[in-house]
């Protein structure tokens, strides 16, 4: 019973279903029409994150099967299972192949076709990312950022909702903030082992300051789209009182500037969006926005 336990241990963290919370992001487009209570659209959604969760566990093993050499000179990610000896090349193999046929039939069964275009869109994009593109300066950060909106397309697209180009622009600018806060960290953290250049990546240790202004200022951007798409006309439609639209502006200033203060402090986890799906500011200033939201909406 424990060496099976293990063995799922094993998967779990090769497949790293923690990562699979990005996936949420499908739900945005349904949570903002205010349709949460449409039990066919809400069923694609989960059809779509299942779809897209696996797809995504294959392409991260894709990844440490191209990154293994990279992944074993790393401090933290030569514990990751294919690095560290605990499953091997050919089982990896299997283990994304499955995965990626899994989201295939699911998406071709019973997802919309724009759905499906979206999430065969991913596969292809972060294929090249993996190959490629994470090793373009700045290419890269818009490819991470691209993904991230992508998802919120895939989500509209599956409930059979038109995603508002505030959103998108929103979401563009709010995850390239991020994006560049991912890189940041790994720059401090080669700092701090004396290295000159990310490994796999194309930034140099000097590129930390830009990298640091660049990305808390792609934040502050995106919160100054929120604040132009809270004047709109769609905001004046969906909410009762959308003057409450406003205090989210602070909520979200004040999260932005504590991800960013805690990296430059060096206490920033590899993934921003997993450290706030783990952090408890992250999780009230989430709280925050949610009452006033449902405030606006009363």
């Amino acid at each position: 019973m424990k060496a099976s336990l293990s063995l799922v241990v094993v998967i779990a963290k090769q497949m790293r279903v923690y990562q699979w919370v990005k996936n949420i992001l499908l739900f945005v487009p349904l949570a903002l029409a205010h349709r949460l209570t449409d039990a066919h659209a809400l069923l694609m959604c989960v059809l779509g994150f299942v779809a897209f969760s696996c797809a995504a566990s294959a392409v991260y093993i894709t990844n440490d099967l191209i990154d293994i050499e990279h992944d074993r000179a790393h401090p933290r990610k030569r514990d990751r299972p294919l690095a560290a000896g605990l499953i091997t090349v050919p089982a990896a193999i299997l283990l994304a192949v499955t995965l990626l046929f899994v989201a295939s039939y699911i998406a071709i069964a019973f997802m919309p076709s724009a759905c499906i275009f979206w999430l065969g869109f991913y596969a292809v994009v972060t294929t090249v990312y993996s190959l490629l593109l994470k090793r373009l300066v700045l290419v890269d950060v818009i490819a991470l950022a691209g993904l991230y909106s992508l998802r919120m397309a895939a989500g509209g697209a599956a409930a059979e909702i038109a995603v508002s180009p505030w959103l998108l622009g929103f979401s563009l600018f709010l995850f390239m903030s991020l994006a560049f806060l991912k890189r940041y960290t790994e720059l401090l953290d080669t700092i701090e082992r004396d290295g000159r250049t990310v490994s796999g990546r194309g930034y140099h240790a000097g590129d930390a300051d830009f990298v640091l202004v660049a990305g808390a200022s792609l934040g502050f951007v995106a919160v100054l789209v929120f604040t132009l798409y809270v004047n709109g006309p769609q905001v004046q439609s969906l909410y009762t009182r959308p003057y409450l639209m406003w205090l989210i502006a602070p909520c979200l200033v004040y999260w932005l500037s504590s991800l960013w203060l805690t990296a430059h402090r060096g206490g920033m986890h590899d993934d921003p969006i997993v450290f706030a799906a783990r952090d408890t500011s992250s999780w009230a200033v989430g709280a925050a926005i949610a009452v006033i939201a449902i405030a606006a909406s009363m």
